[in-house]
């Protein structure tokens, strides 16, 4: 049986190892993140088969850009050499290349946020003594950058904690709230000192109590989903955690919907204190007088899953809010003579209330589809965009197209704005020349109307070139290069990764959901399945081939 180590690989949780000194201080510095200790279960393990646990070794990149230059990452695989066994886990990309003595994977850009880079299959040697331990080092090398290295303990034997399954309700609404409970015990054969509990909810659910021994990342951005809509909640116990004892918290843990919650999940688990990955968000610390507690569960109350299951110290839910997003095309209208080259910032804005977020597929929350005005030729179109033909078929040019089906990230804030930023050359003046600007799902033929969105009128708005008149639509602006208004013309990148806390592709739980945008900037890279990052790894949840999608 495989063990997941990696509890939110897709969040960036990982421990850092040494940290390599920059040979230019304009180059960027990437953190290589990884688990900071892994226990093997002792040869040959339950059935007499070696029980292998896998590890994941991933790279952070916070610059807010993709890094295109290929990466080499190694790892020293001597000092396995009669402790640990080693393979590469079966779903891994074919970048990797293992032999007896070391470890080698190339990566050829950098998503921003985070991005997977290898995980590890390891199972204790047959000949291996129970607490022989051996360190894994991951380093990086590439031009124009440096790289934070993560090691990794590896240690054969060691404590076993066993996460319960809570009761979760799956449907609720805006203001909702419903409690956590939490109930571990240790199914190893050595103590825990101290234990953390890690739970990881996404940007629409959030943890209402605060305690002293717990540190909280804080979102304090209004309609941006922070850190790909994770926000993180580690709380420390601490005593000693016998093996085949059950216990369990006894402080409140009050799960919240927001306002702008929809599809919306979280992850929540148990590690031995001081083994937890070191996460890559600003943690704050509360003082409130209070501290989260526990206590033993009499023997009889045993827990549902007893015996040493590969994920038992980790659990995933989604959570179904009946909300709704109303994703609004911006009218815009720009002036120019014959001949010049003008700009336009052409999108869309969500009103709300809801954000949308399909972390588990990676796919794209809403696609733009822009008709251009006649007299023009677009000469220059943002990445997020593809020039097709006036009935939306492929053309192989992507500039001079009459019409663009422009796509957003995975993730959509509740206020979130698009403008997608365009050139175009005057090349006939036509009086009020029109063309248009509509938002929903993606269709073969253009656009359909998302079933959450609660007002399909405002889904399509005018884009006119030298107006005689008020152009018709939600909003409307005038002058050359003028953002149309309620369209952000700033452009951020947007990251794949991670993880994403909804519950599939698109899915439309009671009829509504909503969609919060982000500004566009470079192509945002959507995961596909694993972004097991939103993965099941629901935020773990992609994985570094769903990141290259």
């Amino acid at each position: 049986m495989r063990k997941r180590i990696s509890l939110l690989a897709a969040a960036g949780l990982a421990a850092v190892g040494l940290a390599a000194t920059p040979a230019n201080a304009a180059d960027p510095v990437f953190t290589i993140t990884s688990p900071a200790q892994v226990g093997l279960r002792p040869h040959p393990g339950q059935g007499g088969e070696a029980q292998k646990t896998s590890v994941d070794f991933r790279v952070n990149n916070e610059t807010g850009s993709v890094f295109d230059h290929e990466s080499t990452f190694t790892i020293d695989l001597t000092g396995l050499k009669g402790v640990a066994d080693v393979a590469l886990s079966k779903d891994q990309a074919s970048s990797c290349t293992l032999s007896a003595t070391s470890l080698t994977c190339k990566e050829y850009a950098l998503w921003t946020h985070d991005s997977g880079i290898v995980a590890l299959d390891l199972s204790a040697a047959k000949d291996s003594k129970v607490a022989a331990t051996v360190d894994l080092t991951m380093t990086g090398k590439t031009d124009g950058a440096t790289f934070k290295a993560a090691t990794t303990k590896v240690k054969v034997g060691g404590p076993d904690l066993v996460l319960e399954e809570a009761p979760l309700k799956r449907d609720m609404v805006p203001g909702g709230t419903q409690q956590l409970p939490i109930v571990f015990s240790n199914a190893g054969t050595e103590s825990v000192r101290g234990v953390a509990l890690e739970m990881n909810t996404t940007h629409g659910i959030s943890l209402v109590e605060k305690y002293d021994n717990c540190v909280f990342s804080e979102d304090n951005t209004p309609g941006q989903p922070w850190n790909m809509g994770w926000g993180k909640t580690v709380c420390t116990l601490e005593g000693e955690f016998k093996p085949g004892v059950v216990y369990e918290v006894s402080g409140a843990l009050t799960l919240k919907a927001a306002p702008h919650a929809f599809i919306d999940g979280m992850t929540y688990a148990v590690r031995e204190a001081g083994a937890q990955p070191k996460s890559a968000q600003k943690l704050a610390k509360p003082a409130t007088g209070k501290k989260l507690e526990f206590k033993e569960r009499p023997a009889k109350a045993a827990l549902r899953s007893a015996d040493l299951d590969p994920w038992n110290n980790y659990h995933e839910f989604d959570f179904s809010v009946k909300n709704s997003a109303d994703l609004v095309a911006a009218a815009t209208s720009v002036k120019g003579k014959a001949g010049e080259t003008v700009k336009a910032e052409l999108g869309f804005q969500n009103n709300g209330p809801a954000w949308v977020a399909y972390i588990r597929s990676g796919e794209d929350v809403a696609t733009t589809d822009i008709v251009i005005p006649a007299g023009a030729k677009v000469t220059k179109a943002p990445e997020q965009c593809r020039g097709v033909t006036a009935d939306g078929q492929y053309r192989e040019e992507n500039l001079g197209a009459p019409r663009y089906f422009c796509s957003t990230p995975h993730i959509v804030g509740e206020k979130q704005k698009f403008a997608y930023p365009f050139e175009l050359k005057i090349e006939k003046v036509v009086a009020d020349a029109t063309g248009s600007v509509t938002v929903g799902q993606w269709a073969q033929d253009g656009t359909t109307p998302q079933s959450w969105d609660p007002s399909h009128a405002n889904n399509k708005a005018a884009f006119v070139i030298n107006a005689t008149k008020p152009a018709p639509g939600p909003s409307a602006s005038t002058g050359t290069g003028t953002p149309t208004p309620g369209v952000s013309a700033s452009a951020s990148p947007s990251a794949s990764a991670s993880a994403s806390a909804s519950a599939g592709s698109g899915a439309k739980p009671h009829g509504g959901l909503a969609s919060t945008g982000s500004t566009v900037g470079p192509v945002a890279a959507g995961g596909a399945a694993l972004v097991a990052a939103g993965g099941a790894l629901f935020l773990v949840f992609r994985r570094r081939a769903a990141g290259r999608a």
